[in-house]
Formats: structure tokens, C-alpha cells, sequence
């Protein structure tokens, strides 16, 4: 099932009416995309090794990190869907059924240490939505434990939030300013609370609903009013070590199968919602072609969408968002700190739905926003890759100004 996504700039495109999963996997133009969820946010070196197998054998062999901190494999065909099932079934990374692996939808903070109660919580919020009694929510509905060290996933996609207050949970609705804390103990109780009273609310419509978006137009109860949520600077963790381990990068998170092997063979990975890897081992990290390990490379600040052919939403787009991405990337450390770059083939913006400096290729051309997401109103329509490099070097741009 679809429906138009009505945008400012574009005609409407058509969006797939769910996320895909591995027991649920979507069809595009080169096979099926199969999304790996790994539990509490991480992959033993066994499971790591075995996944780089699977891709190897059913699939492409570049897998694909995702910004939900999902792993997804791409050009399986349907009729070998079948034996990578069995295959991710044997590795321990499969869900029961659908409805489970649609229902889990937590993103865990990766700089947790040993002691922190991150991955337990994790575990007992994502065995609990996958109860009978837990609350049915939409598709794209979800979960942050953040509850590492310092809060590292504000800028993560989620609607119900965990973090770290002292030796007890502060918990809050994505878009709030105020939340409540509890007890360790009573933290995933008092998120599956919430999320039942963003359904009670009636903020859900033809299965869709975000909790921000509720907010605009509904008050949260008085009970979830109570402490106010500290500020935190936003931003990426930098690469490199982390009392948790080595944090590494990946041009729009594409992992060669082969590497994802390699670092398996070293030990415990856990995934990202910034299409990087922390790898928990220490020592030295091993010289690896596709690996980006040095914190102010420009691919690290440019973010791109699979494009045509093998995207049916890009079809009529000119070129690949990627070869362009990395073409413009020496510019990307002149925009704004925070502000990264981002090239879709469409108005959805699948690969960056938050703002950023943004080109969309068109059939008639590369349109830009200075500042804002795929679908919103250019500032310059039908550009041609020289005029387009040219604003990007102009020194004064209207995104320059303080906000």
C-alpha cells in the first residue's frame, strides 16, 4: 500500500507504506532490500562474519548502514529470500515473526560501557514491544536508549526518549521540553506509558503519527511535565577512540562485505544511527580500503541516496547522487558547523530527513536549498553541475548569517 507524500517544491511522490525488515523486505529496481535489526544495537564478530557471508552469497557485496542503525542488504533475489532467512535465522539476528521485527524499533546508544545499563535496558524495551499487551504503534514509531555516559542520539530519529539522570531514567516525547524521572527499574514501563497516550491522543492517522508532530497540536499531561530535559550540543561523535572502543566511518555508510568480515574477525561491532561503526576491541584499526577513520573527512559531512536505476523514486533523476556527493564534497567543510551536505534523487530524501544544505537531481536539473530537507522550496531550480559548484563556492551565502 502507498500514498502520495504531498511536498512544497515537487509533484508528489509515492512512498512505501512501511520500513522494510528482513521477514518484510521491500522490492526495488535491483531485488529486494532486506534490513538486518540487530538486537540491543550490536553484532557479535560471529554474527558479523556470518552477515558479510550471507551478502556475499544472496546479495550485493556492499552492504548498507542505515541512519535507524539498521544494517540492509540489497540486490537479493526473491527466490533465494527463502536461504538468506534461514541463513540470518541460523546467525540469531531474525525475529519470531513480522509483526515482531516491525514492533522493535529501538535505537540504542553505541558509547555505552560496561556497567551502564544501556543494552539491559534495550533488551527488556524491545522484548516488551514485542508482547501481546504492548501498545500497536506506526511503523516508523520508535525508541532511543540513550542512556550512555553523556546523550549522543538527540539528533536520531525516535518519538519516546531515555537518558541517564544520576542513578534514575529521565524519559521524554520527541519534541518536549519536559519529561518525568523514574527509576531504573520502571523506565520501560514509563515509555510504553507514553507511547500509549501518544495513541490515546488520536495522533495517529491512516497508521501514520510521529510524536512531535502531536505535540504541535496537543499538550502532554501534567505528570509529563515535571523536569526539564538538560540542553545537550548536538552533533556526531567524533571518529576515533572512545572509552567504549573505535569508533570508524564509511562514505554513506557502504560497507564492503569483505571489511565487515575483517572487523568482525576483531571482535563485537555496534551500529550507529550516523552510518558508523564502534568497533569494541582496542589496538590499532586495520588499514581497510573503505574504512574512514580520520575525523575531518569531508565524505563524513556529505550524505547521498542509492539513486537510479536502483531506485524507482530516482528513475527520472539525472545521475547518481552518490558520484555527485563525492564530487562536491571538498565544499562541504565550508558550510556551517552542523550543517552537513545532502544529495537525493528525489523529494522523500531517504538517505538525510533532517535539514541540511540539499540538492535534488531532477530531469531537469540539480535544484538547491541552501537549508532545509529534499522537499522543501529550492532556491535555485534547474542547475547545471558547473552553476551548482559555483554557488557552493561563493563565500556569502544566504545561510551564513547567524540563525
Amino acid at each position: 500500500m502507498t500514498e502520495p507524500l504531498p511536498t512544497q517544491a515537487h509533484a508528489a511522490v509515492r512512498v512505501k507504506g512501511w520500513c522494510p525488515g528482513a521477514l518484510r523486505p521491500m522490492a526495488a529496481s535491483d531485488g529486494l532490500v532486506v534490513r538486518v535489526r540487530p538486537h540491543a544495537g550490536r553484532l557479535s564478530g560471529e554474527q558479523a562474519q556470518g552477515l558479510a557471508a550471507l551478502a556475499l552469497r544472496y546479495a550485493r557485496p556492499q552492504l548498507e548502514l542505515t541512519n535507524r542503525a539498521n544494517l540492509q542488504l540489497r540486490g537479493v533475489h526473491a527466490a533465494q529470500h527463502p536461504a538468506l532467512l534461514d541463513g540470518l535465522r541460523a546467525l540469531g539476528v531474525l525475529d519470531a515473526d513480522s509483526e515482531a521485527e516491525a514492533r522493535r524499533n529501538v535505537q540504542v546508544q553505541p558509547l555505552w560501557t560496561d556497567g551502564d545499563p544501556t543494552p539491559a535496558l534495550a533488551r527488556e524495551l524491545s522484548d516488551r514491544l514485542v508482547r501481546g499487551d504492548a501498545p500497536r504503534l506506526p511503523a516508523k514509531f520508535g525508541f532511543a536508549v540513550d542512556t550512555g555516559p553523556h546523550p549522543c542520539l538527540r539528533d536520531a530519529p525516535a518519538d519516546v526518549r531515555l537518558e541517564r539522570h544520576g542513578d534514575a531514567v529521565l524519559v521524554w516525547a520527541d519534541g518536549a521540553v519536559h519529561g518525568r524521572v523514574v527509576p531504573l527499574d520502571e523506565a520501560t514501563s514509563a515509555a510504553l506509558a507514553l507511547a500509549r497516550w501518544f495513541l490515546a491522543s488520536g495522533a495517529v492517522t491512516q497508521g501514520r503519527g510521529r510524536m512531535a508532530d502531536a505535540l504541535r497540536h496537543r499538550a502532554l499531561p501534567e505528570d509529563w511535565r515535571v523536569v526539564p530535559v538538560p540542553d545537550v550540543a548536538a552533533g556526531t561523535p567524533a571518529l576515533g577512540p572512545h572509552a567504549a572502543g573505535q569508533l570508524v566511518g564509511f562514505a554513506f555508510g557502504l560497507v564492503q562485505a569483505d571489511t565487515l568480515a575483517a572487523l568482525g574477525r576483531r571482535g563485537a561491532l555496534r551500529l550507529s544511527p550516523w552510518r558508523c561503526l564502534l568497533l569494541e576491541t582496542a589496538g590499532p584499526v586495520p588499514a581497510l580500503p573503505d574504512l574512514i577513520t580520520a575525523p575531518g573527512d569531508a565524505r563524513l559531512r556529505v550524505a547521498a541516496c542509492t539513486g537510479a536505476p536502483d531506485c524507482e523514486q530516482a528513475a527520472q533523476a539525472q545521475g547518481s547522487p552518490r558520484a555527485l556527493a563525492l564530487a562536491l564534497a571538498p565544499w562541504a567543510p565550508l558550510l556551517p558547523e552542523g550543517l552537513g551536505l545532502h544529495v537525493s534523487g528525489c523529494p522523500k530524501g531517504c538517505a538525510h530527513p533532517r535539514e541540511a544544505t540539499t540538492v535534488v537531481t531532477t530531469a531537469n536539473g540539480l535544484d538547491l536549498i541552501w537549508r532545509g530537507k529534499a522537499d522543501s522550496l529550492p532556491d535555485h531550480r534547474g542547475l547545471d553541475r558547473h552553476a551548482l559548484m559555483q554557488l557552493l563556492q561563493q563565500q556569502e551565502r544566504p545561510h551564513a548569517a547567524p540563525l
